[in-house]
């Protein structure tokens, strides 16, 4: 993978992108504070606001050490899905749960999905062709979840019983295969240059 050759105007884009994305942390974290004005549904705490500011931070920060260390779009890109995966499985979850409610245990297989994703990269040690295969199998994890949830039928009580299962099994798979094909471009794209 290319590097990137930092100079004072690369430091500068870097600290302009690191306000980016603390602003954006602090907009996405207005957003329930604003809907707990209007509406009795919306209840954050202090740890609520901590822990989702937490994950889009450290979602920016893992995003910027990538900007850092490559020059490959698709690669970025492939980072990006694969992050945006990961905080949106986390606050789903956490905020009304894919398998029936947030307090139904079963949402807690989920985590198998991260672990696959995170210890993947880290023995992958962030390379290419292996990142498309850890992402392959969160996309794989994921999917088997989802249809040993239907199959058992767990969140049977809820009404929305199985299309929200469903639906969310196909659209988490699909980022984490996107971001498999991402990655598995930017190994080409790494071959090439090579």
């Amino acid at each position: 993978m290319p590097t990137k050759q930092w100079n004072g105007e690369a430091w500068r884009t870097h600290a302009r992108s690191m306000m980016t994305w603390g602003a954006a942390a602090l907009l996405i974290l207005l957003l329930p504070l604003l809907a707990m004005q209007i509406t009795d549904e919306v209840k954050w705490g202090l740890a609520d606001f901590v822990l989702a500011g937490t994950l889009v931070v450290g979602a920016g920060l893992i995003y910027e050490l990538a900007v850092r260390n490559t020059g490959s779009r698709a690669y970025l890109a492939g980072i990006g899905v694969a992050l945006a995966a990961a905080l949106l499985l986390i606050w789903i979850n956490l905020a009304v749960g894919i398998i029936g409610s947030e307090d139904n245990p079963a949402n807690l297989f989920y985590g198998a999905v991260l672990l696959v994703a995170t210890i993947g990269s880290l023995i992958s040690r962030f390379r290419p062709a292996e990142m498309a295969r850890t992402m392959s199998g969160a996309g794989l994890v994921q999917a088997m979840i989802g249809i040993v949830a239907l199959a058992a039928g767990y969140g049977q009580t809820s009404p929305s019983f199985p299309e929200a299962i469903i639906f969310l099994t196909a659209f988490f798979t699909g980022m984490w295969l996107l971001s498999a094909h991402l990655f598995r471009k930017a190994a080409r794209e790494q071959e090439r240059a090579s």
